[in-house]
């Protein structure tokens, strides 16, 4: 593994640069995600900066260099700069003060290797210079990072007692970057202080749950949880067979992953425990509904076309993907608007009304079911339904 942080698109950054040079030479270093990520030679989404000026002196350089920023966590040391190319976090050196495994009250620092001994796993408290690229680490991280093992910094027991989210989002981590096998005192831990998740709030372990969802395939990570007991505590209905048939049928016919399609394919087809499921993530309103109209799916195939029509393409596709039905024919086809309305009707001499409305619904249903034919085969379906 380099001693050296690679060149990227985003060390580039003319905007960077400029922030860098404001907060004063040696008082700035990237640190976690896209550090850890550029030397994997994945993607960077988010830039963060880690310094040992206090924040009153990281806004007050800002301000003289005309870089407009936001207050985002004042009291846990963060500031984030707004960029031309996208804002960046920069938070003071810390040290946890307390911690009671769900929140932390933490100290400003001023050595870097405090700050790296509060975070999470090897791989993530990884920092670089901004200017020379020089890497440090102080926990092994880079022999880590080059083995591809998620190993907690220090006692992984500890680290767990600290923040219980860590147990989730070890096994997201491990989804992501993990070799096999695992870290065994990361897994033995995590077993072990499973139910400390209980005391969490139920939405931060949604949101860590359909995190690890989203990744390309999370299928053996989630079996492997039900297996050392995690599962059972924030999902106990879950099927992790089902999710691994989907994200096959997923990569079979080239879909994107999607966390929401995937929690429905560990449930049940059962509307009020899909409901219940909602509830306990706090999904959002529209997510709800989605997962419960996936848990209404029939036994039977459904027409994919007439299926888009009726609930829209993203519900049709979470219908047919849990089936492992072939969604090829709704690749390119966009849905169509049925060319009738009532005036038409109205116009035939039918007084407006409810059987205006039924003789919509029956011209529409004929017109799905003969496959959405042009507006001159509707023209004639209504023609037949208004006949004597």
């Amino acid at each position: 593994m380099t001693d050296r942080l690679p060149s990227a698109d985003w060390t580039q950054r003319p905007d960077l640069a400029a922030l860098v040079a404001a907060l004063g030479g040696g008082n700035a270093r990237y640190v976690g995600g896209a550090v850890r990520d550029t030397l994997l030679g994945v993607g960077v989404r988010d830039v963060d900066l880690a310094t040992p000026l206090p924040p009153p002196a990281v806004m007050a350089r800002l301000d003289a260099a005309g870089i407009r920023h936001v207050p985002t966590g004042l009291d846990h040391g963060t500031v984030t700069a707004v960029l031309a190319n996208g804002p960046v976090e920069i938070t003071t050196l810390r040290r946890d003060v307390a911690t009671d495994g769900r929140r932390a009250t933490v100290a400003f620092a001023t050595e870097w290797h405090e700050d790296a001994a509060r975070r999470d796993f090897t791989i993530n408290a990884l920092y670089a210079d901004p200017v020379s690229g020089e890497l440090f680490d102080y926990f092994g991280g880079l022999a880590d990072l080059a083995k591809r093992r998620v190993r907690f910094i220090g006692d992984a027991r500890q680290r767990i007692h600290e923040d219980h989210l860590r147990i989730l989002r070890y096994f997201r981590f491990q989804a992501r970057f993990g070799s096999q096998p695992p870290d065994t005192e990361a897994e033995n831990s995590c077993a072990e202080l499973a139910a400390t998740l209980k005391g969490l709030s139920r939405e931060r372990i949604g949101m860590e749950f359909c995190n690890l969802l989203g990744l390309p395939d999370p299928a053996p990570t989630v079996a492997r949880m039900e297996e050392l007991g995690v599962l059972a505590v924030i999902m106990p209905e879950a099927d992790p067979q089902a999710l691994a048939r989907l994200v096959a049928g997923e990569l079979r016919q080239d879909v994107a992953p999607d966390p929401i399609r995937r929690l429905a394919a560990l449930l049940p087809p059962d509307v009020p425990l899909a409901e219940q499921v909602a509830a306990r993530f706090r999904l959002s309103g529209a997510q709800k509904k989605r997962l419960a109209t996936a848990a209404a799916r029939p036994a039977a195939a459904e027409k994919p076309r007439a299926l888009a029509y009726r609930l829209g393409r993203e519900q049709a596709l979470d219908r047919l993907l849990l089936a492992g039905a072939d969604i090829g024919a709704l690749a390119g086809w966009d849905i169509p608007v049925f060319p009738l309305k009532g005036g038409a009707i109205v116009a035939r001499g039918v007084k407006a009304g409810p059987e205006v409305a039924r003789i919509l619904q029956t011209v529409e249903k004929r017109w799905v079911a003969e496959n959405f034919p042009d507006a001159a085969r509707v023209q004639k379906l209504l023609d037949e339904t208004l006949a004597p």
